[in-house]
């Protein structure tokens, strides 16, 4: 009984594992074709792991394999891959009876968007913080040392 209960949950996990890896595949393939992530020195695997850990915060469904999720992220693969296909109206159309409405659409467009500015957002804030501490570091070596007072010293 075990293992056909083992078995039932892992062919349910494989192909949500599936859909997430998709949709990160599509995001890594966005952020590859992003120029400002060329021009702040940022790793588009960096960042496509932190669009799709944002995004995944406001997709439908409570956990990662709920079956509401894994259809997000379907959709918004289908939807990243839009430009892609050999007619973008039909995926268009087809788009908008996936995710329930044009509305639906256009606030999952957004989502994507928005996610994708707070990461600019925290990626360059750490960079920045970096940098910064790395100069309070070298200004602290070149810093000279003051000498023992003779308190110190007994």
């Amino acid at each position: 009984m075990k293992k056909i209960l083992l078995l039932s949950l892992a062919a349910l996990l494989l192909p949500a594992c599936a859909d997430k890896n998709q949709y990160e595949q599509a995001v890594l393939e966005q952020m590859k074709k992003e120029t400002d992530i060329k021009d702040y020195k940022i790793t588009p695997e960096y960042m496509a792991k932190c669009v799709v850990d944002t995004t995944a915060q406001k997709m439908p469904g409570i956990f990662a394999f709920d079956p509401n999720r894994l259809t997000a992220y379907r959709n918004y693969t289908k939807m990243l891959t839009l430009t892609e296909s050999q007619d973008p109206k039909k995926v268009l159309e087809e788009l908008r009876t996936d995710f329930g409405s044009a509305k639906e659409l256009v606030e999952a467009r957004a989502n994507y968007t928005e996610s994708l500015m707070e990461c600019y957002t925290a990626v360059i804030s750490e960079s920045e913080e970096g940098e910064k501490d790395k100069e309070k570091d070298v200004k602290e070596e070149a810093a000279p040392v003051a000498p023992a007072t003779e308190a110190a010293t007994k």
